[in-house]
């Protein structure tokens, strides 16, 4: 949440180092807290490490993450982007072949045979594509496009991490409300149109504005994450908890990854084609639109999931069972109004 204008007090006013320095007293405090505050959650029975899966999976996810971020920033030569992904690429190949021969590998794409955690998959992929590129966009925009400093940049974005606060403490509610299928289904088109109103911003637009959009946009989008992170693990057993945390965590840092290169990619092409050296501020709209697209796209995963996915957890399951409940005994009392009424209707009859 502080990220933004922290990074951007640190660009601004000290050494950009501290940026990856800062890391490390954050990561242990993290890991204090994690030891700390978060139960261990471990299988009945022990299995081998796949340490030669690691191994293969970890070069291969290495070489497509880095290469992917580092795609169109021109940080490194063409030919040495495209042998990381590539040879990323033939190693995750390889390792899921070698997936297919073990007991236990691990990252275990048979979990995708589960609905539920298919869709946070394929779907949170496809949404967190979109979202992944804003970061990396959006203070672009601000600096090189309306001429603003890092530290000033990372004020206005920071707006749309006020949104995704607020949303916390509404969450769990409107997922029991509205129910994880229709909620993420929804919910992904709505975030995707506050990505796209980004491509809206010029240098005339009040920066009051952008950061209202910010504000709602991070809103919708902090909602649609909760609900993706949290029905992920609704159908895994607690055996199977510690493979599915690997492969969400994994797909979830490969989206980011793809974001970033889409993003740029979709800025170069725009330069391209209209002709220009620098970046300005017209060449980032097709980006936003292309990044919009591409969250919207991600409903279509959210709606082949059950009708019922993820009731268990959400509490919607009580909410329907009450509803049923309330409308059962609403027709009850209905229909013994309608006797009572038509033994009325009889005795009047009679007595005429």
């Amino acid at each position: 949440v502080i990220g933004p204008p922290l990074g951007g007090f640190i660009t601004t006013y000290a050494s950009w180092h501290w940026i990856f320095l800062i890391n490390i007293p954050i990561g242990l405090l993290g890991i204090f807290m994690a030891l700390r505050f978060i139960d261990p959650i471990k299988s009945e029975t022990r299995e081998p490490f796949d340490l030669y899966g690691m191994v293969l999976a970890g070069v291969g996810l290495a070489g497509i993450a880095f290469g992917l971020s580092v795609a169109g920033l021109n940080l490194l030569p063409w030919s040495t982007v495209a042998a990381l992904v590539v040879g990323g690429a033939i190693s995750m190949t390889l390792y899921v072949l070698h997936a297919r021969r073990t007991g236990s590998p691990v990252l275990d794409f048979s979990l995708l045979k589960l609905p539920t955690l298919r869709a946070a998959v394929f779907g949170g992929f496809m949404f967190r594509l979109g979202i992944g590129a804003l970061p990396f966009l959006l203070p672009l925009l601000m600096q090189i496009g309306f001429g603003l400093s890092p530290f000033h940049s990372g004020l206005v974005t920071f707006a749309s991490s006020l949104g995704a606060m607020g949303m916390k403490t509404l969450a769990a509610r409107i997922i029991r409300t509205f129910g994880f299928r229709n909620l993420m289904t929804v919910n992904a088109v709505v975030s995707a149109f506050f990505l796209g109103v980004c491509a809206l911003f010029t240098v005339t637009t009040p920066l009051l504005i952008i950061m209202v959009i910010l504000v709602v946009g991070g809103f919708f989008r902090s909602l649609e994450f909760t609900a993706i992170n949290t029905v992920a693990y609704a159908d895994v057993e607690t055996a199977q908890m510690s493979r599915a945390t690997t492969l969400v965590s994994v797909n979830q840092q490969l989206a980011v990854s793809a974001g970033v290169a889409v993003g740029a990619a979709c800025v170069e092409t725009t330069m391209w084609f209209n002709h220009v050296s620098e970046i300005d501020a017209t060449v980032f709209a097709p980006a936003f639109v292309v990044i919009a697209l591409t969250s919207a796209a991600s409903s279509w995963f959210f709606w082949q999931m059950p009708a019922d996915a993820g009731h268990e957890i959400s509490g919607r399951k009580a909410v329907e069972i009450a509803s049923r409940k309330g409308a059962a005994k609403s027709a009850a009392t209905a229909a013994v109004k309608t006797a009572t009424e038509d033994t009325q209707d009889v005795r009047d009859q009679r007595l005429g």
